[in-house]
């Protein structure tokens, strides 16, 4: 079995994979540091709460935006699972021709996403829009080649930002407004935040379609927390939840010969 995970800004996202299909996933709070002790521990808790042998996890794959948690991750993989963890960073196999201006600035998991795309969906041109602390979008040709894409502030952090930088606006549950002129403060902030954002999210696939595939239409990937909130107003072919761990999960097996 492979333990995936994918370490964000707010959040620990992890799969288990047996025979090349998940089993599990899980989610955890994060932060900007923890120690090894407490990563190993919360692991072991988690998939044995699930009932998942511990002996059987024999590979760990990470990709993680948090530079500074990457050795606390490393060690407790290696105190907890006897595992040295398989960790998406620059130099390793993508099977991607990275277009970035520098490919080192792209973060693993938008690296994940992109792998995780072109080998569920072969042969497409694809935007992947993933909806976590940012919503990113990712521009991948059907020839493999990554070419960029754009990064926003996501829902939650626009409405944390709302509640911090003014004097009167509440802080406000995240959920799908029933119409668009908010008839309260808080339907007013629900509505600018959501369908502020499927502006913004049908204003930048038009743009990318017109300059980087030449109006035709790509396939549209809808993944992360929040995905799920905009399944049912036209803006994807797919929702894939776990396309992150899926990439991860590929990634590993692309870079190492180890049974999975």
């Amino acid at each position: 079995m492979v333990l995936t995970l994918d370490v964000g800004n707010t959040q620990i996202f992890g799969g288990v994979f047996k025979d090349g299909k998940i089993i599990l996933q899980f989610r955890k709070s994060s932060r900007t540091s923890f120690s090894s002790d407490e990563i190993g521990i919360f692991l072991r808790s988690i998939l044995r709460e699930n009932e998942i042998d511990l002996k059987l996890i024999n590979a760990i794959a990470i990709c993680s935006v948090v530079p500074d948690l990457i050795y606390s991750l490393r060690n407790g993989c290696i105190k907890y699972f006897s595992v040295e963890p398989f960790i998406i960073q620059p130099g390793v196999k993508t099977g991607l021709k990275i277009r970035y201006l520098n490919s080192l600035e792209v973060g693993s998991d938008r690296i994940a996403n992109a792998i995780a795309g072109v080998s569920i969906y072969p042969n497409k041109d694809l935007i992947i829009i993933d909806f976590g602390t940012a919503t990113t979008f990712d521009v991948v040709t059907s020839e493999k080649e990554y070419l960029g894409g754009a990064i926003v502030p996501g829902l939650k952090i626009s409405m944390e930002a709302l509640e911090s930088k003014t004097a009167k606006l509440p802080a406000v549950e995240l959920e799908i407004p029933e119409r668009a002129t908010g008839r309260s403060t808080k339907e007013s902030i629900q509505s600018g935040l959501f369908f502020g954002h499927i502006g913004t999210i049908k204003e930048l696939v038009s743009r990318i379609k017109r300059e980087s595939f030449n109006n035709s239409e790509p396939f549209i990937i809808g993944t992360g927390g929040f995905a799920s909130m905009f399944r049912d107003f036209n803006l994807f072919d797919e929702v894939v939840p776990d396309l992150v761990l899926q990439g991860i999960y590929f990634a590993y097996k692309l870079n190492t010969s180890k049974g999975v």
